[in-house]
């Protein structure tokens, strides 16, 4: 989809896209997966409201992008050099994928923002360790 025909339906969605764009293009490693934790936060608690609000599509649509950001995380481990942190990282996405999954048939919010709740955390203590 191209940004004139998004602006035109989701002026902010359009939006959002440009600055993720931007943001990546200049980004190092540590800023891209800092990227990727909080688009999956933010695509979890979208898929919580939306599945309030029986919103179906955007429920869906958020779920997607959620789990797509979780492969695409377990996909950049290192487990070579990562050890033991990679492969508990690793059991923390496929778990978080397969709660996303199973919450995905029903209307309840709560698995959505748990997992992002625990994303959270571990987003959170890495922007503290970038910050060293």
């Amino acid at each position: 989809m191209s940004y004139a025909s998004a602006l035109g339906r989701d002026p902010a969605e359009t939006y959002r896209r440009i600055d993720i764009a931007g943001r990546t293009a200049q980004a190092d490693g540590p800023a891209l997966v800092q990227l990727l934790y909080d688009e999956v936060v933010r695509a979890l608690r979208v898929a919580a409201w939306a599945a309030e609000n029986r919103q179906l599509q955007m429920k869906s649509d958020k779920i997607t992008r959620a789990t797509a950001i979780l492969f695409g995380l377990e996909a950049g481990l290192d487990f070579e050099a990562g050890g033991e942190v990679s492969i508990t990282l690793s059991r923390v996405y496929g778990g978080a994928r397969r709660t996303i999954v199973e919450a995905s048939i029903g209307h309840d919010p709560a698995p959505f923002r748990a997992v992002a709740d625990d994303l959270e955390e571990i987003a959170q203590a890495w922007r503290t360790i970038r910050a060293a």
